[in-house]
């Protein structure tokens, strides 16, 4: 792996945590004006310190753990010990997003077959189950998929994941054009959010390549009525991905969108920083992200490092 792969797969992890913290003080706020200066800053509804994380970053933390210690995506036991780490995680987690809340609580046990089954049965409740909490935690998926090859079945793994806590295809769609995209990004250095639409189901395709372009004429301010629902998630992301000029501009884009907006960043973050490497973020945002479990962006650095030293998996 050449150093500029290297850095845009590390830009993948580091850049959400970034696009997390900066988006944590303005969450459910409503869109800014485009001259507003963006700041990490912290507080918000939480009231968070500056700099850190929320459970985007902090779910997604187990994720990268399996990948740095070489899970095998395939196997039942590396996503059972996926949802013990988020059932231990949430019992003092301040905020821990609805449906996944709901879904930990149902968990009879920490295996595949209980979560989605807890999944379905809230879905069943509430009728509806595609919010953006696993497309949140998405991102250091695609460090382990990253050789020839590795497209369809990142693809696979990443539908698996998200179905532990969401049952709608939305969800598992999403998460599948994203990882996706990451992969291409960190491969090539080019962004093609359509890279994975081929790998979604037949019926499904025509309406995300809609979304996708009515995604890529709007602004992320355009979304943020529904922005907890995964497809406006996306909409967004693209939105600030599309006219963003660099990292921070894409990342300060997204956030003043309102909203949801520490999870649009962090999801921004993902394939924003696989596009322009973990180099173009601030020294100032480097020094200052930190959050669960008492961490700092240098340890999440070294995790994703030692993920990508142990290279492709399938």
């Amino acid at each position: 792996m050449d150093a500029g792969m290297q850095d845009r797969a590390l830009g993948a992890v580091l850049a959400g945590a970034c696009g997390d913290a900066l988006g944590a003080a303005y969450e459910f706020g409503p869109p800014l004006p485009d001259d507003e200066p963006v700041r990490m800053r912290g507080g918000g509804p939480f009231g968070w310190e500056p700099g850190e994380w929320t459970d985007d970053t902090s779910m997604a933390i187990p994720v990268l753990e399996a990948v740095a210690n070489g899970a095998r995506w395939g196997e039942t036991r590396t996503h059972g010990r996926l949802l013990a780490a988020w059932a231990d995680w949430a019992q003092d987690a301040p905020d821990v997003g609805a449906q996944t809340r709901a879904v930990l609580a149902r968990l009879s046990a920490n295996t595949e077959v209980a979560a989605k089954d807890a999944a379905r049965a809230v879905h069943e409740q509430t009728g509806r189950s595609a919010g953006n909490g696993s497309l949140m935690r998405t991102a250091p998926l695609a460090l382990a998929f990253l050789g020839d090859g590795g497209k369809r079945p990142l693809a696979a793994a990443a539908r698996r994941v998200s179905d532990l806590t969401h049952h709608e295809e939305d969800a598992g769609d999403a998460c599948v054009l994203w990882t996706v995209a990451i992969r291409h990004a960190v491969r090539r250095g080019r962004l093609d959010v359509r890279r994975g639409i081929a790998l979604l189901p037949k019926a499904r395709r025509t309406l995300w390549a809609e979304r996708i372009t009515a995604a890529e004429q709007s602004q992320p301010r355009d979304h943020t009525d529904r922005n907890g629902w995964v497809v406006a998630s996306v909409q967004a992301a693209v939105a600030a991905l599309t006219h963003g000029d660099g990292l921070v501009d894409t990342l300060e884009r997204a956030v003043r969108g309102g909203g949801d907006t520490d999870t649009v960043a962090t999801i921004t973050g993902g394939l924003a920083g696989a596009l322009y490497g973990a180099s173009a973020l601030p020294q100032e945002w480097t020094e200052q992200v930190h959050g669960w479990p008492g961490k700092r962006l240098d340890w999440l650095r070294g995790l994703a490092l030692r993920g990508l030293e142990r290279g492709p998996r399938h």
